[in-house]
């Protein structure tokens, strides 16, 4: 089954690797580049496989936040602790 993904990420300096991202993104599946850092991918992969497929293209400095629409769920890396809380804690209001 696949899975409606949409993928924002921002990358920061140095060593802003965008080729490599954008490459991992299209590894995921049929997709749009909605933004300049956005995304939407038709995938099998879910939030979470999908973050950590594009991850070691990315610097450890960077973020990325993966929401599946068909799921309702959703994985990042290296967002804000007050944004990850806020994000868990009004995800199923």
């Amino acid at each position: 089954m696949a899975n409606n993904l949409h993928i924002s990420y921002d990358l920061y300096q140095p060593g802003q690797n965008y080729d490599g991202v954008i490459a991992k993104i299209k590894e995921l599946g049929s997709w749009a580049k909605v933004h300049k850092s956005f995304w939407y991918v038709n995938s099998p992969y879910t939030a979470r496989q999908a973050v950590n497929h594009i991850w070691p293209a990315m610097d450890a400095r960077d973020t990325i936040y993966v929401v599946d629409a068909t799921n309702n769920n959703s994985a990042w890396e290296n967002l804000p602790d007050n944004v990850a809380s806020h994000i868990r804690d009004q995800w199923n209001k």
